[in-house]
Formats: structure tokens, C-alpha cells, sequence
């Protein structure tokens, strides 16, 4: 597997080895002993997935602290335009966000540590997205940065956005919680 740290500390994109044959794909997504070589998370407290048609636009999600989390997404059917946001208030990288294209051809994957905000867009549709957390899902600690406001360069013109997407604050408002402190 080849992990790669992105331009904001802590994030990481990982591609794993493809195996093609005339039947299709296999993928290896989570190795623990990879994961733990690299200090990467290898304690998933959760496992979900969503599935999004043409133009769907989700994010920019994270849960404040303390159930704030790591998060590992892949795509595994479709394509899509991905989005990391540094919340981190003391980051060399804090308020800037970093895009990747996550696919089933690819199988790449983003490595999101706490602090993080995460979304994307369908770029090729239907888009499934699995997700691993460590920590479990909480209401009250859910929460996100508008999609339009942090400057990204999104490559659809009119999203498809959920009203609860659409009314959060927008990153000049927020006050973050998260603290980077130099490592994960």
C-alpha cells in the first residue's frame, strides 16, 4: 500500500494494490499491521456507507470534541471530487482545504484525522462511499462548515445539497475547538 501525506498534516492518501482479472477487482482496504507501522488509527469504532446520485454535493461533516473522530473513505463505485478543510485552529495549515478524486478504479482512499472537515461531490454517478470512524456517531457533537463557503473549487455548477448541509456555518463564523499541537 502506498501511503502519502498531503499537503495538511495528518491527512494521508492511500492506494492500495489493485488485483485485475477477467471476473473484475480486489482490493485490500485496511491492513492493521500496514496501518500501525505508519501511526495511523486502527480502531474503528464504525462503518458506514451512503450511495449519491448525479450532482449530489455532502459536507462538509465532522463531530466536535470529544467524539470527534479519525475517518477513513474510499469510493467504491462511482467517482468523486473529495474535500479535506483543516479545522485545526493552531495548524500551519488551518482554514485550508485540500481535493483529491476518489474511485472504484482507482480504490484510493483519504486518511482524515480529527479536526478535519470532509466532503465531496459525484463526479461519475451512482457514487458509493464507505467510511470508517473511530469514535461512534453523536448528534450532538455532529456538525459542518457550509459547502460553499471556505472557497473550494467545486466542479459542479448547481449541487444537489440537503437543507441541513445548506444551513451550516460558514468557516469565517466558526470557532474551532480543535487544536493540531504538532502531531496525530
Amino acid at each position: 500500500m502506498d501511503i502519502r501525506e498531503t499537503a495538511i498534516p495528518g491527512c494521508y492518501e492511500l492506494t492500495p494494490p489493485v488485483f485485475r482479472d477477467e471476473r473484475g477487482l480486489f482490493v485490500k482496504t485496511f491492513h492493521e499491521e500496514v496501518f500501525a507501522r505508519h501511526n495511523l488509527a486502527t480502531r474503528y469504532a464504525e462503518e458506514y456507507y451512503s450511495l449519491s446520485g448525479a450532482n449530489v454535493l455532502r459536507g462538509l461533516h465532522f463531530q466536535l470534541p470529544p467524539k470527534d473522530h479519525v475517518k477513513l473513505v474510499t469510493c467504491v463505485a462511482g467517482e468523486v471530487f473529495d474535500v479535506v478543510l483543516d479545522l485545526r485552529a493552531d495548524s500551519p495549515t488551518y482554514g485550508r482545504f485540500e481535493t483529491f478524486s476518489l474511485s472504484d478504479g482507482r480504490a484510493n482512499m483519504l486518511y482524515i484525522p480529527a479536526g478535519l472537515a470532509h466532503g465531496f461531490c459525484v463526479t461519475a454517478a451512482p457514487a458509493l462511499m464507505l467510511y470508517k470512524v473511530t469514535s461512534v456517531y453523536s448528534p450532538e457533537h455532529d456538525a459542518g462548515i457550509r459547502w460553499d463557503s471556505a472557497g473550494i473549487p467545486w466542479p459542479i455548477d448547481r449541487p444537489v445539497v440537503s437543507a441541513r448541509d445548506a444551513g451550516f456555518v460558514p468557516l469565517s463564523a466558526f470557532e474551532s475547538p480543535f487544536r493540531y499541537g504538532g502531531g496525530d
